[in-house]
Order: structure tokens, then C-alpha cells, then sequence
């Protein structure tokens, strides 16, 4: 993104957490009637210890010098996760250009980790790249999910088809909660490749496609691997509950696995059994 794009998203960002704060909750009295929910920036810049002018200009998205030392103090007000912080620093800080990466080309898995994806056989399992462009699965995942094997490799994109296809719609208990994990892993590398117009294009095209697209963006929140419980209503094993672990794969196409396991105690894995083997009959 260009630096007025990436000042925007910094603004944002800034007001977003700030909104998410009670003065209660920071030692701050509550005071009277409010405009706006959370802090108000004078008290933001207090917690920092920042003048309130500075930080005004900061959130207004304003092309000013920081320094990492006072953007920990902004990050420690405003109680971010080392996920967000890094989010911020990348939005409030400038990348060099040596920095500066584009993907030209669709990222090869290699032998070793399609062969571990594959021995994962009742553990759905997903690979995809920093754009969340899926460049991998197993078949316990094309069960589950949808046969991705179908979809043209331009259209596999976990993002666009959260939000275009039916049956991811239906097959999430909680569509709107499993749209935001995603969206959050999206967020983080989003501030990663700060530097990626591909981002900004991609934004751009996902209003079109869903309005609901940009609510869920706004409010998501900024996470490299979060770790949660999903429930699903399969069309043909009804209730299914999974673990959701996402996995960075190293090596310079920053790719990302994602392992749906069978939770403990469930039946999900004795109905992915007999679904499988059923089809396989």
C-alpha cells in the first residue's frame, strides 16, 4: 500500500483499539456522558505518556516521526497483543524498500509436506500462502470443506470463499465467528507486507463482492495463529467439532498450515471415518 493508504489503515487501526478500552479498566474515572465509546485520545497520550497533540496527529493518520520506543508506550495504553503491536509498528513505521516483497508466482509445496498433509488422514488440513491463496489440502479437507480440487487454482482464495460460496455458509454453526479468524490471520499479514498493493486491490474488490465484508473487516482483529473450537453442521455427519492450530511452514513462500483435529470427547472423527470410507466404497 502507498503511505497514504497505509496512514489510513494506521488511523483505523489507532481508533479501533482505542474504542475497545472503558477508563474503568485503566484506572481512569469514568467520567461523565461519552461521544464515543473507550478512551478519548488525551487519555490515550496520558497512559503513553505523550502529549495529546502528538498522538491527536498520529491517529488522525497525520505523516509524523515516531520512534519504537514511544510506539511501545502507545501498544502498552492501548494493551495490544504482540500480534497488534506488530500490526502497528509496521503501520506506523515505514519499511525500507529492501523490505519490499512481491509474489509473482504460486508458492510450490514440496514433496516432504505434501506427504505430512496427506498422512494427517482424519485431520482436515488446508495450506495456504500470505495472500490465503490455498496452494494445498489433504482429502479429509475436500470432505469436510468443499472439493477445492473443482475450483479454479486463480479462485482458491479461503477469503472470497468465505464469503462466496453457500456451502461454507452453511456448514459453519457460527459463520460470523469463523469469518473472523481467518480475518484476523488476513490482518496480520496485512500489516506484515505493509508494503503488498496486492492487499489494498484485494480490499477494494471484497467490498464489491459481499457488503458484508467490510463490518467483519473493520472489527476483526490481528492474530498469526489463533487457536480455536469450531462447530460444524456437515450436510451429511451433522454436528462436527474441531481444533483449530495453524502451523507457519518455514522457508521463504511464508506458507501457513492449518490442521482442523477432531476434538476430544467428540464423535467428529468416527463420523469423518464413515464419511470417507462411505465415498471411497
Amino acid at each position: 500500500m502507498n503511505r497514504d493508504t497505509r496512514l489510513k489503515a494506521l488511523s483505523a487501526f489507532l481508533t479501533e483499539q482505542r474504542a475497545k478500552i472503558q477508563p474503568e479498566t485503566v484506572g481512569l474515572p469514568a467520567g461523565g456522558r461519552r461521544r464515543t465509546p473507550g478512551l478519548r485520545r488525551e487519555e490515550v497520550a496520558q497512559l503513553a505518556g505523550v502529549s495529546s497533540t502528538w498522538y491527536t496527529w498520529l491517529e488522525q493518520g497525520r505523516d509524523i516521526n515516531v520512534s519504537s520506543s514511544v510506539l511501545d508506550c502507545i501498544a502498552a495504553a492501548l494493551r495490544l497483543t504482540p500480534d497488534e503491536r506488530k500490526y502497528l509498528f509496521a503501520l506506523a513505521m515505514e519499511a525500507p524498500s529492501s523490505s519490499i516483497t512481491t509474489q509473482q508466482e504460486e508458492p510450490k509445496i514440496s514433496p516432504a509436506l505434501q506427504k505430512m498433509v496427506d498422512e494427517l488422514h482424519y485431520c482436515p488440513t488446508i495450506i495456504s500462502d500470505r495472500h490465503c491463496q490455498i496452494v494445498g489440502w489433504n482429502r479429509a479437507a475436500s470432505y469436510v470443506f468443499l472439493a477445492f480440487e473443482r475450483i479454479p487454482a486463480e479462485q482458491r482464495n479461503m477469503i472470497r470463499l468465505l464469503f462466496t460460496r453457500k456451502e461454507f455458509r452453511r456448514l459453519a454453526v457460527n459463520w460470523e465467528h469463523f469469518v473472523m479468524g481467518f480475518l484476523s490471520i488476513f490482518r496480520s499479514y496485512y500489516g506484515q507486507y505493509v508494503e503488498d498493493a496486492w492487499y489494498e486491490q484485494f480490499l477494494q474488490e471484497m467490498e464489491q463482492v459481499d457488503p458484508e465484508f467490510l463490518p467483519l473487516w473493520k472489527h476483526s482483529q490481528v492474530s498469526s495463529a489463533p487457536e480455536v473450537v469450531i462447530e460444524f453442521r456437515h450436510a451429511k455427519m451433522g454436528k462436527m467439532l474441531f481444533d483449530l492450530t495453524s502451523l507457519q511452514v518455514q522457508g521463504s513462500a511464508d506458507l501457513r498450515c492449518s490442521v482442523y483435529t477432531p476434538a476430544a470427547g467428540s464423535s467428529t472423527e468416527a463420523k469423518l471415518k464413515r464419511l470417507m470410507n462411505q465415498s471411497a466404497d
